[in-house]
């Protein structure tokens, strides 16, 4: 049974490497060729009586088109736009359909994290004033939701400055997680052996997301279902969440040097601190497909080193403060 299918179908679910062919497009550890079609028929050279449609050529080179598609701009470009905000210490894309992230990618070194300017009693969670209204997240979504905002970028890589804390108070660095058991637990460690590899290596680069995986239902069928709260429902609840870690020997990036790399993608559900954090690791190409999102093209395979070769990829179950910042409005 393959340990990265417990992630992919639920966190109670079993599952087998079924599911992981299905997301990857590989069985029996082959890629699957892609469908051959085939060569359009000859152009006949007999005439018939039946009139002849024009072809989109033919329209796109004929000086009077019939039809303008194109015209449909004059009245607005429908999108799908992605809201990019670059903040002192992460850079996040929004996604106005699930309100929520759709990665947020950060940058830590120990230089960065041994700042201690910023504290989290001084910040507020804030609705972003930057995306429209209309698709905007709001802290009353969040209401008596159940759930915790969960950081994408944790306050604690941003100690360095209050204004690098406070911007991580964004609901655009926020998703709907639960609180015990994962956003205040085991996530909570996760984010702290991110931390603690700036020990091993000179720069650390994360991104994170949430994702909404397909889970097996009984008549044998796949598929995905998630929850949205607030009201009216506002905000999609993430089945899982996704962290791709690049370990660097550099603070800067290199087009040459290799890199450590380690995926990894978690149930938003409580987990076990006794559970080994590498049962949750998963190929980086697994992640691209499931979210729609290619994020090491740049890196070719002779530059890409395993992570979890090189340390130990474990958590430390640490006590956290649980005292959650203030909201705006909070007296």
């Amino acid at each position: 049974m393959a340990k990265t299918m417990l992630l992919i179908a639920a966190a109670s679910a079993s599952a087998g490497a079924a599911v992981t062919a299905l997301l990857l497009g590989k069985r029996d550890g082959q890629s699957q060729p892609a469908p051959t079609i085939p060569p359009p028929p000859p152009p006949s050279t007999t005439k018939s009586s039946t009139p002849v449609l024009p072809t989109t050529e033919s329209i796109q080179r004929s000086p009077k088109n019939i039809i303008d598609p194109s015209g449909w701009f004059s009245y607005g470009a429908p999108g799908p736009t992605n809201d990019l905000a670059s903040r002192t210490s992460f850079i996040s894309v929004y996604d106005r359909r699930m309100r929520n992230p759709a990665w947020v990618a950060e940058h830590i070194t120990a230089e960065s994290l041994s700042g201690a300017k910023g504290d989290r009693k001084n910040s507020v969670f804030l609705e972003d004033q930057a995306v429209p209204e209309n698709f905007r997240a709001r802290l009353k979504d969040y209401f008596r939701s159940g759930y915790d905002r969960g950081h994408m970028a944790p306050a604690a890589d941003a100690k360095f400055s209050q204004q690098a804390m406070d911007e991580t108070f964004y609901l655009t660095n926020m998703c709907p997680q639960v609180g015990t058991g994962f956003n205040r637990d085991y996530w909570a460690h996760f984010e702290d052996f991110c931390r603690r590899l700036t020990a091993k290596y000179r720069s650390i680069r994360v991104i994170t997301g949430p994702l909404y995986l397909p889970k097996l239902d009984s008549d044998g069928k796949y598929r995905v279902s998630y929850e949205v709260i607030g009201s009216p429902p506002n905000v999609a609840v993430p089945t899982h969440f996704y962290k791709i870690i690049l370990g660097e020997s550099e603070t800067a990036p290199s087009l040459t040097a290799s890199v450590a790399i380690g995926a990894f993608v978690l149930p938003n559900a409580p987990i076990d601190n006794k559970t080994p954090l590498a049962e949750f690791s998963v190929p980086v190409e697994m992640i691209e497909r499931a979210s729609g999102l290619d994020f090491l093209s740049l890196v070719p395979t002779e530059r890409r080193r395993s992570l979890c070769r090189e340390v130990d990829c474990s958590i430390v179950v640490r006590e956290f403060p649980k005292r959650p910042p203030k909201v705006v409005g909070d007296k």
